[in-house]
């Protein structure tokens, strides 16, 4: 792991910590250059990372004390370097905050049935098609939109569906389109809440989302497919063979596999997938939609029993054997909840959980209203409001109180500026200005409601001041150890070439081969193999002979391997010329070694990932003895005795 990697995780655990401690004899465990650092906050930090550390040392508390100290002379280093006050970081952190925030505010109730439906729906698959008449959202002729939409679905139960498509269809203003099977969270939710309540067989009316009107037409509904366990042999379609042929190769190994040899031993042997080949071809298990090829989830999920195989098949990817070796049903609710939680507050399902959030907070906090305000801003609107160019009257009442939240005033000033914004809405329509100034002012409530609780989430919420301050110190420290270390190793090419000539030794080549391998099941093969090898026969000779449209006796493969790589036999002997036969994942190999390249020295062009990480090392050790010498640093020894007990005691 390099030492970037590191501190990035160091980071995000850092980030994640929200453990409640008791506030009883808090005292100050450090003094970081004349700077408080107290006992609560390093023992929320020791207790929340305990679990996650690997490194041993750093469980024992004077080895995290360490750890810990460091960081806060990392902490100190930046601000002294005011890393803080550059807009980039500035714009960085505002953002994570904004994503951190959205977490804190929602609406339990509302979340919790939203999250049951989204599990609901989650269980079952829905293939439908549908009607789109494109619509501007700000659009003012709905009518006519919706109107089309109904005489279109009248044609299609009347006419079919394929039949109107074909003549209706343009890509731009009127699109037809079947849509596959989804479930939840694969459509905008007004879109699959009208799939989920259309019968199967049945078209829904006419509904509006953000794209237009629709109407849908479920075709079918299935259970969900469930999670299915795979494995399989790929081969890329890009080769750095420029004479391997992916699909002859693919169509060579799935006849291997039907003359009995083990799928297993293929994949390991063959498979272009170099991050499941090593286990068979095994992995991770996956639903359906997961993927991002619905080619290959159809084809896993077709295959009927565990152990089968299927039929070599391509995807954007490659040539593909897939097996299937498990297929589960779906979780359950406790165990898929926190999933469909964070999946629910990100999709458009929120706009109801703000809603709901929006009353709970006129409960909660103490507001006031002007009861003149309405009356004022109908009497100063005019026709120009729907031409865009209203604007507010001379002697308009700047300062004057609309509302309060709390102790914050919200003037006249501020819903002036709203209902300026808000002109582009009404363009070109007509409407009573007193239904307007009510639409516009609960729209402006609502943002400036939501607005005033997330400005003050900090005060009144511990747990959130808590994360979000190691947001703020984390990447201010990234930023930090950015432009101190990984930048100046990257970028130093004298330091760099200097710290590889004094470490050579560290970066060196295992001896490697550069090899042609004849590979069979069958031993009489490989024998056959090795025989005309030796006569001089060429690679595509011996496929000609040995392999027939039906039988594939001989594979070869050719490259530079190290001598301990998986696909060559563990013994093999290191000389130039041809091999014996040898024993190897289940099949049976003749290397024709054209090539020893012995162990040695690597260039530091061929060694250069490695050296950046060494040397990223060696000048972080001495930045930190620098950083140690510039600020002075106290250790409460009589606290950290008391922390070194209560942790004992835990």
């Amino acid at each position: 792991m390099s030492i970037k990697l590191k501190f990035k995780w160091l980071f995000l655990v850092l980030l994640t910590l929200n453990f409640s401690f008791s506030q009883e004899k808090d005292e100050v465990l450090l003094n970081v250059d004349g700077e408080p650092v107290m006992t609560s906050e390093f023992l929320r930090v020791y207790n929340k990372n305990l679990d996650l550390v690997k490194d041993e040392s750093q469980k024992d508390v004077d080895g995290y004390l360490k750890l810990f100290t460091e960081y806060q002379l990392k902490l100190k280093e930046a601000k002294r370097l005011k890393l803080h006050e550059d807009a980039k970081y500035q714009r960085e952190f505002l953002r994570y905050k904004k994503q951190l925030t959205k977490n804190y505010l929602s609406e339990n109730k509302v979340t919790d049935a939203l999250v049951r439906e989204a599990y609901d729906r989650n269980n079952t698959d829905i293939n439908a098609s549908h009607i789109l008449i494109r619509l501007d959202e700000n659009s003012k002729d709905t009518l006519k939109a919706y109107n089309q939409v109904l005489k279109l679905r009248e044609r299609v139960l009347n006419e079919g569906f394929d039949a109107v498509k074909k003549e209706v269809h343009n890509g731009q203003t009127i699109f037809l389109e079947d849509l596959g099977y989804f479930s939840a969270f694969k459509m905008v939710y007004d879109f699959e809440t009208a799939a989920f309540n259309t019968p199967k067989g049945d078209i829904s009316m006419p509904f509006r989302t953000q794209f237009g009107y629709h109407v849908v037409k479920v075709n079918d509904r299935r259970t969900s497919r469930g999670t299915i366990t795979a494995a399989h042999i790929m081969i890329a379609l890009n080769q750095k063979d420029s004479l391997l042929n992916p699909e002859e190769r693919i169509n060579d190994i799935y006849k291997k596999i039907e003359q009995g040899e083990k799928f297993e031993s293929l994949a390991k042997q063959f498979s272009d997938d170099k991050s499941s080949a090593k286990s068979g071809g095994k992995l991770t298990p996956f639903k359906s939609g997961q993927l991002s090829s619905v080619k290959f989830e159809d084809e896993a999920f077709a295959i009927k029993k565990d152990g089968e195989i299927s039929k070599p098949f391509k995807t954007e990817y490659g040539w593909h054997i897939v097996k299937r070796i498990d297929l589960k049903p779906l979780q359950t609710f406790e165990e898929l909840k926190p999933t469909l939680e964070s999946k629910v507050k990100r999709d458009s399902r929120s706009k109801l959980i703000n809603a709901a959030m929006v009353e709970e907070l006129k409960k909660r906090y103490q507001i006031s209203y002007n009861s003149e305000a309405k009356t004022y801003f109908q009497s100063i609107l005019n026709e120009d409001f729907f031409t865009r160019s209203w604007k507010l009257p001379e002697g308009f009442e700047n300062d004057k109180v609309f509302f309060t939240i709390g102790d914050k005033s919200f003037n006249y000033s501020e819903f002036g500026r709203h209902l300026m914004s808000a002109q582009r809405i009404y363009a070109n329509k007509k409407g009573s200005f007193a239904v307007i100034i009510d639409k516009e002012f609960e729209r402006f409530f609502e943002k400036t409601i939501l607005q005033y609780r997330e400005d003050n989430l900090e005060t009144e919420n511990k747990d959130f001041a808590n994360i979000l301050k190691e947001y703020r110190d984390g990447l201010l420290l990234f930023d930090l150890m950015e432009k101190e270390v990984w930048n100046k190793a990257s970028k130093d090419s004298v330091g760099l070439e200097k710290y590889y000539k004094k470490h050579t030794a560290k970066y060196q080549w295992k001896d490697r081969v550069e090899v042609v391998m004849a590979t069979s099941a069958s031993e009489k093969y490989a024998k056959k193999a090795l025989k005309m090898m030796k006569k001089g026969k060429s690679m595509e000779a011996i496929k000609a002979s040995l392999n027939s449209d039906s039988q594939k006796n001989i594979i070869f493969t050719k490259g530079i391997f190290n001598t301990n790589d998986s696909k060559l036999p563990s013994n093999i002997e290191v000389k130039e010329g041809l091999s014996n036969l040898y024993s190897h994942n289940e099949a049976f190999h003749v290397l024709d070694v054209k090539a020893v390249l012995p162990a040695g020295d690597k260039t530091l062009e061929e060694a250069k990932g490695h050296v950046i990480n060494d040397y990223q090392q060696e000048i972080e050790t001495n930045w930190i003895n620098e950083l140690y010498n510039r600020f002075k640093v106290e250790v409460n020894q009589k606290a950290l005795k008391d922390v070194k007990l209560k942790i004992q005691n835990q």
